[in-house]
């Protein structure tokens, strides 16, 4: 049965390297900058609601969640937030995107072994920009055949 598989594809963030923890610590910046209108708890919970509202209008990515985190901060805040901490927010975005790529224990050994056998594929969804430049710098492109990075027709 598994002797006809020809091609193995790959989700990349949080598979081929960390992402997940950007997005947490982005987050906590984002409550300390809004501690004077909310408490962290009620912050967060409005952030999640705006991106995943937003999600069908931004899709996935840093800059979709930079910009929930703009209409987040003027809805808590009333539309009272200063100019310097809509600056700091993005601020923040443009730090996420300016990160290292942290390669996963043993992603690399894995995707060298199996791209001997196999057409490697990378099939994952967000922002087309970021995900070319993470995949530019995370040295791991040579690997893999095809990149496909996916629209999110998603519905919630």
């Amino acid at each position: 049965m598994y002797d006809r598989i020809e091609v193995i594809a790959f989700d990349a963030d949080d598979t081929l390297w960390i992402n997940e923890t950007y997005f947490r610590e982005a987050e906590q910046q984002f409550a300390k900058l809004l501690m004077d209108y909310e408490t962290e708890n009620k912050i967060n919970q409005e952030l999640y609601k705006k991106e995943i509202k937003n999600l069908e209008l931004y899709g996935y990515g840093i800059k979709g969640f930079m910009l929930s985190m703009i209409e987040s901060a003027l809805e808590i805040s009333n539309n009272k937030i200063s100019n310097d901490v809509l600056e700091k927010i993005i601020d923040i975005g443009k730090e996420m995107l300016a990160k290292p790529i942290e390669l996963l224990d043993g992603v690399e050994e894995v995707l060298e072994t199996l791209s001997k056998k196999y057409k490697l594929i990378v099939a994952t969804k967000g922002d087309l920009l970021d995900q070319e430049r993470k995949l530019e710098k995370s040295g791991l492109l040579k690997y893999f055949h095809h990149i496909e990075v996916m629209l999110s027709l998603i519905h919630i």
